[in-house]
């Protein structure tokens, strides 16, 4: 029997497993699942837009467990695409555009899972921020990637920049840099289209290939040879292809309408009963350089005022006799001098004290960062009836405020404030805040101003 027509072919559902609640930056009007159990997932697979991101944290753990949960998602989901009655689907592991996190592990765990798949296309690049792929070398702004500060990371921390040489560092040589292929600036202009998808319907056994971008004609010319090599044609099978990729890809590859709210009516989001505007939350978690840089700027403003969680302190309660009761003292320490501010009129920053604690090894420097997150997660959730918007700087300060301090489900994805940076927002059905604006802002995102920037148009 011949294939359909693509204008009646069924639609391709591009599913995102998010690693931190970030990668949602470049698209709008999709869920954003926090929870994966049958019913969440079949409602969501049933959800008119074609994106659907998967909130997985993984960034958060270790390789062990990372592994594990995405093999729970995967186990969970393809069942949830045959009751959905779901026939052609996409599967993008959405990663860090400055290649941190558990890459290439995640996507072979998928790949086993959900597989088999003809190839896995590496696709770093994030416009939107600077982030670029040239001769298979990936850059920041114009610099090699592996001599910003990025690469020095303490968990995910890497030695080059030519990715099939990371890909080959990354896998401790499971993968050898001379097979992984490329696909060039030269192949991605509108006249090689149809070369590109005939290169892309040749591929099998799942090799790895680079793909370079620097604008986003070129990434659109590899959505539209995507979308033609999955669809099933007269005498071919559809070629199954998976993605390991930063945000800018999601825009290629389906077709994601113009916003419909502008950065002003986001902006406009936030809760204002009757007596008026209702006052912001702003919480800094992360601990990149640029995050400092930022966190700065916005204390500097009049009309905020900081709160600091001294982590030394929260190290030391940890490692007592009694963290049960301390942890909480310290907490309502904290939450006191958070309604201070707010009484004042200004807007509360709650940060984490900056610079980096030595901690004697990596499960101990994780159980940390968790206390941290869930302790300004708890602070956040008290607060939320009486605020009009929060702002979460950090992807594991957001996914923690998400799921734990707010106990969300899902989420939607309304829009982008400024670049990169996402609103959602809590249902109405949310019983301690609902319609609450979130603004969901990556610790490596912007400029030093950015983070002030998004403060002051929410306050417009």
């Amino acid at each position: 029997m011949a294939a359909p027509p693509p204008h009646l072919a069924p639609p391709l559902k591009v599913i995102v497993f998010d690693d931190d609640p970030t990668g949602s930056q470049t698209v709008h009007g999709c869920l954003l699942l926090l929870r994966w159990d049958p019913g969440t997932l079949l409602r969501a697979l049933r959800d008119p837009s074609p994106l659907l991101f998967l909130l997985t944290d993984t960034r958060a753990l270790e390789p062990e467990p990372a592994a594990d949960r995405v093999r729970q998602i995967c186990r969970a989901l393809r069942p949830a695409l045959a009751a959905a009655g779901i026939e052609r689907w996409l599967v993008v592991s959405r990663g860090d555009s400055t290649l941190r996190g558990h890459t290439p592990l995640e996507a072979e765990v998928i790949a086993a899972e959900l597989g088999p798949f003809d190839a896995t296309l590496l696709v770093p690049a994030f416009l939107e921020g600077g982030r670029t792929t040239v001769a298979g070398c990936h850059l920041l702004h114009g610099e090699p990637v592996h001599r910003t500060p990025f690469a020095r990371d303490r968990r995910f921390g890497y030695g080059t920049s030519v990715l099939r040489d990371w890909l080959a560092e990354k896998s401790g040589g499971r993968l050898l840099a001379q097979a992984v292929q490329q696909i060039g600036l030269a192949e991605l202009v509108p006249t090689g289209r149809e070369a590109l998808i005939q290169r892309l319907r040749g591929l099998s056994g799942n090799p790895w290939l680079v793909v370079d971008a620097e604008r986003a004609e070129q990434l659109q010319v590899l959505g539209d040879a995507v979308r033609a090599a999955v669809q099933p044609a007269a005498g071919q099978r559809p070629q199954r292809l998976l993605f390991q990729s930063a945000a800018s890809l999601l825009n290629a590859l389906v077709d994601v309408p113009p916003q419909p709210l502008s950065p002003a009516a986001l902006a406009g989001l936030r809760r204002r009963p009757a007596t008026g505007p209702l006052p912001g939350l702003v919480l800094v978690g992360s601990h990149v350089p640029l995050a400092d840089a930022q966190l700065e700027r916005l204390l500097a403003a009049p009309g905020c005022g900081g709160v600091e969680i001294p982590v030394a302190r929260v190290a030391r309660a940890l490692e007592g006799p009694l963290p049960d009761r301390l942890l909480p003292s310290l907490e309502a320490a904290w939450l006191a001098q958070l309604r201070a501010v707010l009484a004042s009129g200004r807007t509360p920053v709650l940060f984490t004290s900056r610079g980096e604690l030595v901690c004697r090894h990596a499960e101990e420097r994780r159980a940390l960062g968790l206390a941290l997150a869930a302790a300004m997660a708890r602070l956040g959730g008290t607060l939320a009836p009486q605020l009009g918007y929060l702002i979460s700087k950090g992807g594991i300060t957001s996914q923690t405020l998400l799921a734990d301090g707010l106990g969300l489900r899902q989420v939607r994805l309304e829009g982008q404030l400024l670049p990169g940076l996402s609103m959602l927002r809590t249902g109405a059905e949310h019983e301690t805040a609902p319609l609450l604006p979130l603004l969901t802002f990556p610790g490596n995102l912007g400029q030093a101003d950015t983070l002030r920037q998004a403060w002051e148009q929410m306050e417009q």
